[in-house]
């Protein structure tokens, strides 16, 4: 009878530690296809900076102007928890739609529309990368 008991109990920790596990992969294999799918969007990683009606996405190669839309502001609000100033910039994963502008406007070649957000980072306080304007 000690025998049935034991397996039973060993069976209901077997099945119920392999719940917990997998709902911790799932999570992680949610941000990897995120990264993964073939949907058109492509996933940018670089600097956002949202200040006086204009979006920018600094990359390591390349400026887009970012469309001002829902899912600007859904990132504008999880950034500026990091920021000191209006005007700094913070590092951010992010999944977009790339376009070309309209040849009649003006700004960067490229323009992208946020359509996930995939990790907001914390900048990093020995940057020297500051602009101030002063009079």
């Amino acid at each position: 009878m000690k025998k049935i008991n034991l397996i039973i109990i060993l069976a209901l920790v077997m099945f119920a530690c392999k719940n917990e596990t997998k709902q911790a992969v799932d999570l992680e294999e949610n941000r990897s296809k995120s990264y993964d799918q073939n949907d058109g969007f492509i996933t940018l990683k670089g600097d956002f900076v949202y200040y006086a009606d204009a979006a920018v996405l600094q990359t390591p190669s390349e400026i887009y102007g970012v469309v001002i839309d829902e899912n600007l502001q859904l990132l504008e609000n999880q950034v500026k928890p990091f920021k000191k100033e209006a005007t700094d910039m913070v590092p951010v994963t992010v999944r977009v739609r790339k376009f070309e502008k309209p040849k009649d406007e003006e700004g960067w070649q490229y323009r992208v529309e946020i359509k996930e957000i995939l990790k907001v980072d914390t900048p990093n306080p020995e940057s020297k990368d500051v602009i101030k304007l002063a009079n």
